[in-house]
This record gives C-alpha cells, sequence and structure tokens, in this order.
C-alpha cells in the first residue's frame, strides 16, 4: 500500500510539530515547510531519525511544490502577539500570500487541505460565548489587525478555493493552545505567568485581570485538529476549551502549581485586546464526538517540566 503523505506548512512551530508527531503516530509520511522566523529547529529534534519526516526551509510566501500530498495543512504564521506585532508584513503576507500558494498545492494534487484561522477573527465579542456563526467584532486598522485580518482572509480565500475550485477544505478556529514547545517570551498568557512564577518575579496581569479566556492543552487541540481533518465539514469549526477563567484566576492556578512565591502587579489593558474568550463547541462535540479531557490544572502540570527547563536554557544563554 502506498503510504500517504502529508505537508505541514509552519511545521517547526508550536502546534505544527505536534501535529507532525501526531501526523506520524497515525502512519503518514510528513513534510514540514517553514522558514523558521517563528518556528524553531529544536521542535524537530526528535523526529531527525525518522525516515519518513522531512524538514524544507522555504518560505511560503513564495510558491512551492514538495511533489504529491495526500492533505495540506496550513499552520503557517506568526501567532503571539510579541510576533505578530514584531512581523505584522509578514503576517499579512503568510495569510494571503502563503494561503494561496498552500491552497494551489492541494489544488494541483487533489489534496485536502486543513488551515488554522483563529478566535481571534471574532476580535473583541459581543457575542459570549463565539459560535462559528458569529461573524465578529474586530479593528481591521488596530495594532492586532495584521493578525486578526490576515487570518479572515485566509478563510475567504479558502471557502473561494472551495467555491471556485472545488478544494476539499477544512477550518478550524483555534482558541488559546498551551503546552510544551511554546515560545517563553512569546507573549501569551501561560509562557508569560510559568516563567515569571519559575523566576519569581512578579506575575504580569493586565488590566483588572478581569477579562476571560479560555485555555485548551495541546494534545486536545491536536486531537480536535485530526477528528475535522478526517471529517467532511467544510465551514469553521471551533476547537478549544470552553471552561472559562478569568486572567487573575489563570495566574493563581500557576502560582499553585509551580509553588510559587510571586505576587501580582497590575499594568494597563493593551488596546483592543479581548475582554472575553469562550468557545461555544457544540458543533465539535456534535460533528467530530469531540471535547477537550485535560483541566487547566492538570495541563500545566503536565508542562511544568517544559517551561522549567526553558527557564534553566535561558538563564544559562544569558550567562
Amino acid at each position: 500500500m502506498i503510504q500517504k503523505r502529508a505537508v505541514v506548512t509552519g511545521g517547526a512551530g508550536f502546534l505544527g510539530s505536534h501535529l507532525c508527531d501526531a501526523l506520524l503516530g497515525e502512519g503518514w509520511s510528513v513534510v514540514a515547510v517553514d522558514n523558521l522566523l517563528t518556528g524553531r529547529l529544536s521542535n524537530l529534534a526528535h523526529l531527525k531519525s525518522d525516515s519518513r519526516f522531512e524538514l524544507v526551509q522555504k518560505d511560503i510566501c513564495e510558491p512551492f511544490d514538495v511533489g504529491r500530498v495526500d492533505y495540506v495543512f496550513h499552520l503557517a504564521s506568526p501567532a503571539s502577539p510579541v510576533d505578530y506585532s514584531t512581523h505584522g508584513i509578514e503576517t499579512l503576507k503568510v495569510g494571503s500570500l502563503g494561503t494561496f500558494n498552500a491552497l494551489d498545492v492541494a489544488r494541483k494534487y487533489a489534496a485536502k487541505y486543513f488551515v488554522s484561522s483563529t478566535s481571534e477573527c471574532y476580535g473583541d465579542p459581543l457575542e459570549h460565548p463565539q459560535k462559528e456563526t458569529y461573524w465578529g467584532h474586530v479593528n481591521p486598522i488596530g495594532p492586532r489587525s495584521v493578525y486578526d485580518e490576515a487570518k479572515r482572509f485566509t478563510e475567504a480565500v479558502t471557502m473561494a478555493y472551495r467555491r471556485y475550485h472545488n478544494v476539499d477544505t477544512r477550518i478550524v478556529r483555534i482558541f488559546n493552545t498551551y503546552g510544551a514547545r511554546m515560545q517563553l517570551n512569546d507573549g501569551r498568557v501561560v509562557p508569560n505567568f510559568m516563567k515569571q512564577a519559575l523566576r519569581d518575579e512578579d506575575l504580569t496581569v493586565y488590566g483588572n485581570g478581569a477579562q476571560t479566556r479560555s485555555f485548551c492543552y495541546v494534545s486536545d487541540e491536536i486531537d480536535g485538529f485530526l477528528r475535522l481533518a478526517h471529517s467532511d465539514e467544510h465551514l469553521p469549526v471551533n476547537i478549544g476549551n470552553p471552561n472559562e477563567f478569568t486572567i487573575l484566576e489563570c495566574a493563581k492556578v500557576v502560582l499553585n502549581v509551580v509553588g510559587s512565591k510571586s505576587r501580582i502587579r497590575y499594568e494597563p489593558l493593551p488596546q483592543d485586546d479581548p475582554k472575553q474568550r469562550r468557545p461555544d463547541i457544540t458543533k465539535a462535540r456534535q460533528l467530530l464526538g469531540w471535547e477537550p479531557k485535560i483541566d487547566l490544572e492538570s495541563g500545566l502540570r503536565l508542562s511544568l517540566d517544559y517551561f522549567r527547563k526553558a527557564v534553566t536554557d535561558e538563564a544559562r544563554e544569558q550567562g
């Protein structure tokens, strides 16, 4: 039997590398394509000796072709506030040009196509929790727009290729995800808190800490990806944890897991920072039989060794 072959753009990133692992676990041959702008070789180091895995260092904003593939997973994009603030133009390009190029590969080989979108498509939502039918409340010219609008455009291009070229597409809207291989300094809530708690530094809470997030552990997120990838659903599907925490509550859970004596320091809220974020996962439950299994405290405990090592490694590098 011919082995099925998948390409994962952004395969050296946090979620991309975990998806490569999961696909290899399902018996696929996998090609990761990444320009390493925000991805890291260390995320894939454990796959070096796997003959079914290949890494191609390339910017997908230029046309690319890795040969015949049965599935295109398009995950390439800066995703953290620090990264897309620094690389705003690159974020817009990969969401537009990169999406066209990834879809062209799927079209050429009659491959299935899966793209990672984001809960940021909902902006600072006026509907709570957010259903896939909600069109969002997004500032198209604000500092976050390079990411929000890139992903909204990604969805539009994906649906256009389905309508006009009959490409077999799927769209996942990802909510806050955490776990091993996150960048320590990427500005997201969990790495920030874990790093600060492990260093016994004050935990930085923006605003009064009453804004909410829902945090999904990476293994649950990837399980949702695979279920959607193997389904026949073409419209967007939320994959995230519906258990909602205030940022202040999250900080307290991190302090408990780490056993840290850190205190909490309050800073002004960034512009356009969403006040609420919680997925309605009714569609994922009904269509995919999916819901997250790992609660926040358990997921943080599973992530603790990774973050402890990352903090130690950074301290060693800084001398």
